[in-house]
């Protein structure tokens, strides 16, 4: 008997035996795991369309189901557009936490860019849990509240609700137990600066005070990518404590997910996509031609690349285990603003970067950054140049005017006994990275296997228009020092003595023809 015949809303008639073991079987399921439940209320939500199942959205699902166990406490989760991602969080979620789990006093805000957004999946979780399926297996749990009974409020009898409500809509006073962001910008409004700022301090300002409780309640933040500040963008960079849940539309090995709930993207081969029954590789290239390739690298790639970016592409850094050796060794820094920019702006890093040249080819060997103050700024510095050893040059930025001069001062003191370089940064930073540029796109810069390649990768691919530059900064001194480095040795180099033998046997060969 097919699953929907089992649906209380269809019988018209006392369930027979047949329906009653359909029932029970749906009552496990669901009860076992949210996508059973997904599966078993699929046709009470969306009638008439068959259920496409994916291996993403077991991910979801597990990740959720990690939030109702009180694993995961703050969850981003990035997916392309028509991925399930709001019916599976914001319609089949709480009402799965309400009935097969037990749980009706949990109290869900749900917020959009658009509240009409916020309502629809308010509508369709109120009209699940009033369908006779759902009150048949779990309906002696709670009772929907008749005086608070809205699209927008739906309240139970065990004082749980569901709320919507838009970017910076949250009333006083309403505080949930979930908090649940899905798609706080709207993707048309993805190059409106005043926009994403909206969104991203109700995110920062509003959101946190509206938790019931610190310690428990559950932040979930579900969407696509258009910015590199857009909320997701503002969690990563300010490293929020959220775990990351990251599918991108095509695999691409260097940036597949790992989560501590033991989840890793089971894709293998580059290109692979996220899910091939419902978006083909003919959808794929019919949309990207649509839709261009800024918005496929943000919506469906989760790694949004502003239009004026593109002076380094991901693919021309090979990674290798390690670099030959020889050669000269430079670590460069780029230091962050002062403490009061870097509160404001909230992305400031200090950046030490340490560079080989050889054989005219550059490896990066090594990168490491911070958000510290000026004291473990020094100690961070003295200690990268004592793990490099006296071998490697250390160069630093000179801010202008006579505070660069002291403070080039005290770094040439901090660090007595190494090869310390202080100068002032010329040109704008697209300028400095200009060389660069070029000698990666030639195929002639390489990085080392490392912790560090996915966030580098991720920042040098979207300069320059990304918000975080400092890695960026601190390549390009490390490949300027370099070449520095290499002109003084040939300034400096003694003549060769040429012998005439030379030149007599290089005539001989030239008569010879």
């Amino acid at each position: 008997m097919p699953r929907e015949l089992a649906s209380g809303s269809h019988l018209r008639k006392p369930p027979d035996d047949a329906t009653k073991a359909l029932f029970e079987l749906d009552r496990f399921e669901s009860e076992t795991s949210l996508r059973g439940f997904i599966q078993a209320a699929w046709h009470i939500v969306e009638p008439g369309r068959e259920f496409s199942t994916g291996w993403h959205i077991d991910a979801v699902c597990d990740h959720l189901e990690a939030v109702t166990r009180g694993d995961i406490m703050r969850l981003l989760i990035n997916v392309p557009p028509g991925f399930m991602k709001s019916l599976t969080t914001n319609v089949f979620w709480p009402a799965w936490e309400w009935g097969p789990q037990n749980k009706p006093w949990h109290r869900y805000v749900s917020g959009a860019y658009s509240e009409s957004l916020t309502v629809r999946d308010n509508r369709r979780t109120r009209m699940l849990i009033r369908d006779s399926w759902y009150q048949h297996l779990w309906g002696d749990r709670f009772k929907i509240s008749a005086d608070q009974d809205s699209k927008i409020k739906f309240e139970n009898d065990k004082r749980g609700f569901k709320m919507a409500t838009s970017v910076r809509g949250v009333g006083t006073g309403e505080r949930g137990d979930r908090i649940i962001v899905d798609d706080p910008h709207n993707v048309k409004d993805g190059e409106s600066e005043a926009e994403r700022t909206n969104a991203v301090d109700w995110f920062t300002e509003v959101l946190p005070t509206r938790m019931n409780d610190p310690r428990t309640s559950a932040v979930v933040v579900i969407m696509q990518r258009i910015h590199q500040d857009d909320v997701s963008g503002h969690i990563i960079a300010n490293d929020l404590g959220y775990e990351h849940l990251m599918l991108p539309m095509e695999f691409e090995p260097d940036r597949r997910c790992y989560t501590s709930i033991g989840f890793k993207d089971p894709r293998v081969k580059d290109g692979e996509l996220l899910w091939p029954d419902r978006f083909t590789a003919e959808v794929i290239k019919r949309d990207t031609k649509i839709m261009g390739s800024y918005a496929i690298a943000g919506q469906y790639q989760q790694r949004p690349v502003p239009r004026g970016g593109g002076m380094f592409q991901r693919e021309w850094f090979e990674r290798v285990p390690s670099a030959p050796p020889g050669g000269k060794l430079v670590r460069a820094w780029d230091l962050a603003a002062t403490e009061a920019a870097k509160a404001r702006s909230g992305t400031a890093y200090t950046v030490g970067l340490k560079m080989k040249m050889v054989n005219e080819q550059y490896y990066i060997l090594d990168v490491v950054r911070g958000r510290w103050g000026e004291m473990q700024v020094d100690d961070e510095i003295l200690s990268a140049a004592m793990d490099d050893g006296e071998g490697v040059r250390v160069s630093l930025p000179q801010d202008p005017g006579q505070a660069g001069k002291v403070q080039a001062k005290r770094f040439t003191k901090l660090l007595k006994g190494f090869d310390v370089r202080t100068s002032p940064e010329s040109g704008n930073k697209e300028v400095r990275a200009t060389g660069l540029s070029a000698q990666a796109e030639a195929g002639n810069v390489f990085i080392v296997a490392g912790l560090w390649n996915k966030v580098f990768l991720d920042e040098i691919s979207s300069f320059p228009m990304a918000t975080i530059k400092d890695q960026v900064d601190a390549a390009s001194r490390a490949f300027g020092e370099l070449i520095q480095m290499e002109n003084h040795q040939q300034q400096s180099a003694p003549p060769q003595v040429v012998d005439p033998e030379d030149y007599i046997d290089d005539f001989d060969f030239i008569a010879a023809y």
